[in-house]
């Protein structure tokens, strides 16, 4: 070993946790809009390292927490920017949950290093056992610690556990799995695994530079090879699914071709909820969805894209205009036979006539002016839509940042819709389609899912990223998505993850198309995450069987 890395690995050593959270940092490159993946695999091979160096499993905790801070703190500064949109809070107050929210996520990665270092640590090799052994860590680690198949294993596995429990646990926050770094090609494989399945690969991955660093060579190869076949068959099987679809008509029930208007109109958030800029901004929405011929079409406009209330029996102070007024305005850009799907909301109301709570809702407008079915968002966002424990939070001045004293309510979750000779359409409201796993109703299989969203509060990062996650839920069910932001990116993807036309951000425009084919369902759209904690699992045995060899 040359002075060069001996100064580095004594530098390791003296502050391991200031490194780690440089690594975090460099680590969250690798997601959109930068996309610097090769850096995130570096990141992540020397992290590993330093939790293999870990002399305690204390440090080993820290070292994961500290890497945790820096790599949540970059990947999700978009964050703070919603902040500045909301008058009663400073804008400097988005920085501290930026910070807040990576406190706490870290604990994540400081469990998946901790859990890592221990499979290294007290699962003793064989022949130590034999011989006594407790299998305890010397003082010293030695140089390249972590070069080994079992500690590599045992971190893919055990990231994958802790990006899944991310998902659920709190409600839930999703955003920026480690797969998200790999969309496209490389992604192919979460048809067989999902997103937090691909996580686990790319652990697997940083592993390779470990080995190489460590001069295992015949590993490094035989890891390099695995890999790529894992993702070529992957990609096989895609393109036979989507051969499939195109030859086979009853490989997919759906129809031919459902023809869509999807609109962006560059709408602000600074100017969403301006009440002397509604006219306007309807306006902006209107002259992007007028006919250009007198073919049907499905419209689609984004998340909450009017203010006006489609319903009747709310109190008469909600209504700036009536609801027959509001649905006329909409069908008055509508063909005779068009269906719009839009965003709107919803309200409440008790037996008294007091509005009690919201729903941030898809609402199915007809031609003729009345409504179809509706979808009530599920999965809210805390603080967004919502005030958590709102007697104590709101009694300090906090509230929501979205506009409003009204809280939403859930809706039941996944549905599906059947929009008739437009097919059945999944819907998926703004961050819902973050969430692996979560967003089809398996038993009523849409033809797509259509993700309204409001990206325009997220900065430069957020909507990217959120395009990014759109893309692996197409990949992971073998469905297209069709997203309408008011501010971009809206997109049409196909059923393998790629974008065939979009809209860049802070642009307005429109998109005439056709919804791609859905692929017959991928063995992710069957079992769902099952099948990522059933993977981390055998990795997690190999791990264990590996040590225990001491090979």
């Amino acid at each position: 070993m040359t002075g060069f890395s001996s100064r580095i690995l004594l530098f390791a050593d003296r502050w391991p946790k200031g490194l780690a959270l440089l690594l975090g940092l460099v680590s969250a490159t690798g997601f959109a809009p930068l996309g610097l993946w090769p850096l995130t695999l570096l990141a992540f091979a020397a992290w590993m390292m330093l939790v293999a160096r870990a002399p305690r499993g204390r440090r080993a905790l820290g070292i994961g927490w500290a890497f945790g801070v820096g790599h949540f703190t970059l990947g999700l500064n978009w964050i703070a920017t919603a902040f500045t949109y909301q008058a009663a809070m400073p804008a400097w107050l988005g920085w501290v949950a930026v910070l807040l929210l990576a406190l706490y996520l870290a604990a994540y990665p400081a469990l998946a290093a901790w859990g890592a270092w221990a499979v290294q640590t007290f699962v003793a090799p064989a022949k130590a056992a034999a011989a006594g052994s407790q299998g305890a860590r010397p003082n010293a680690a030695p140089a390249f610690a972590g070069a080994t198949p079992s500690f590599i294993l045992a971190f893919a596995a055990l990231w994958t556990l802790s990006e899944w429990l991310r998902s659920w646990v709190f409600t839930g926050f999703a955003w920026n799995p480690l797969g998200a770094v790999a969309v496209g090609p490389m992604a192919s494989p979460a048809i067989w695994i999902g997103t937090y399945g691909l996580g686990a690969l790319a652990v697997l991955a940083a592993g390779v530079p470990l080995l190489l660093v460590a001069r295992r060579w015949k590993l490094a190869g035989l890891a390099a090879l695995l890999l790529a076949g894992i993702t070529a068959g992957a990609i096989a099987s895609i393109a036979g699914a989507g051969a499939a679809a195109a030859i086979n008509g009853k490989a997919v029930d759906a129809p031919q071709r459902i023809p869509i208007t999807l609109v962006q109109p560059n709408i602000g958030q600074e100017d969403k909820w301006e009440g002397g800029k509604a006219d306007v901004n309807f306006a902006k929405l209107a002259g992007l969805t007028v006919p250009k011929g007198d073919a049907p079409r499905l419209i689609l406009w984004p998340e909450a894209a009017i203010p006006d209330y489609l319903e009747a029996g709310y109190p008469p102070v909600y209504y700036d205009r009536s609801p027959a007024e509001a649905r006329g305005r909409l069908t008055s850009l509508m063909n005779p036979n068009d269906l719009m799907l839009l965003g709107a909301l919803k309200l409440e109301v008790d037996p008294t006539g007091e509005v009690v709570g919201a729903r941030n809702a898809v609402m199915t407008v007809h031609a003729d002016g009345s409504l179809g079915p509706r979808y009530d968002k599920a999965h809210l966002v805390p603080y967004g839509e919502y005030l958590p424990m709102r007697p104590l939070l709101s009694a300090i001045g906090l509230s929501r940042l979205a506009p409003g004293d009204i809280d939403f309510w859930p809706g039941p979750g996944p549905r599906t819709i059947d929009l008739g000779a437009f097919g059945k359409a999944g819907l998926q409201i703004c961050y819902e389609i973050i969430f692996s796993g979560q967003v089809v109703d398996r038993a009523h299989r849409p033809d797509f899912l259509f993700n309204p969203s409001n990206d325009a509060w997220f900065g430069a990062w957020g909507p990217p990223q959120h395009l990014a996650q759109a893309r692996l839920r197409a990949i992971e069910e073998g469905l297209p998505i069709v997203r309408a932001t008011p501010t971009g990116i809206s997109a049409v993807i196909d059923a393998d993850g790629r974008v065939l036309e979009s809209i860049p951000m802070h642009r307005a425009g429109r998109i005439d198309t056709h919804i791609p084919r859905a692929h017959a369902p991928t063995p992710f759209a069957r079992h769902g995450n099952y099948l990522s904690v059933g993977f981390a699992l055998l990795l997690l045995a190999l791990a264990i069987a590996f040590r225990r060899r001491g090979r």
